[in-house]
């Protein structure tokens, strides 16, 4: 006789938040159902909508989770490149939440939890751009740098840059990148800067 493994109910979200990463982790998020999750939790295939009520409920609390991961992972440097380098850290350590939460047409978008988590890395990102002198839009600075972090997280992870990568450690070889791009921005703004300075007659 086989005896079902008992839980505490905030115990029974965790083991099926962790059954359902290791699912989106191995087949990806169109592969979860709450029915084979409590088989893997052992419980009742009824217990785990009381947490969730419904898969889209599953996956919104595995996206507000990673938000929440993600703020912590960003908090504590100021500085505008490593926060990307901790962006990339978190993909490459955390992929079942990055393969979640940038799908809203998987998730719950009004859900309070999953809106305060996005609010919160969302500051995190913000933070970094405020950093930064010089820059004539705060906003497309913060999409720009997101979109490096992010689009080198997801070749990373599909693994369409493994051979541009030649063996080297994937984040100092984002932190090049990113170096290059601030590189080539300095080098445009000081011709423009030196122009600007001939013929002026001071006094």
């Amino acid at each position: 006789m086989t005896t079902r493994s008992t839980y505490h109910h905030g115990d029974l979200r965790q083991a099926v938040l962790a059954a359902a990463l290791d699912v989106i982790a191995a087949e990806g998020p169109g592969a979860l159902s709450l029915r084979d999750l409590a088989r893997r939790a052992g419980v009742s295939h009824a217990a785990p909508a009381h947490h969730f009520k419904d898969r889209t409920g599953l996956l919104t609390a595995v996206a507000a989770e990673g938000y929440d991961l993600l703020a912590g992972a960003l908090a504590g440097t100021p500085e505008l490149r490593e926060r990307g380098v901790r962006y990339v850290r978190f993909a490459v350590e955390h992929p079942a939440h990055f393969q979640v939460m940038f799908r809203p047409e998987l998730l719950r978008a009004d859900d309070p939890a999953l809106l305060a988590a996005k609010e919160r890395a969302s500051a995190e990102l913000r933070a970094g751009v405020a950093g930064l002198a010089d820059v004539p839009d705060a906003r497309e600075a913060g999409i720009a740098a997101w979109s490096l972090a992010h689009g080198f997280a997801t070749l990373l992870l599909t693994r369409n840059v493994t051979d541009a990568l030649g063996g080297r450690d994937p984040e100092e070889y984002f932190r090049s990148l990113a170096g290059l791009l601030f590189a080539e921005r300095h080098s445009r703004e000081r011709p423009e800067r030196e122009e600007e300075g001939h013929g002026r007659v001071d006094g």
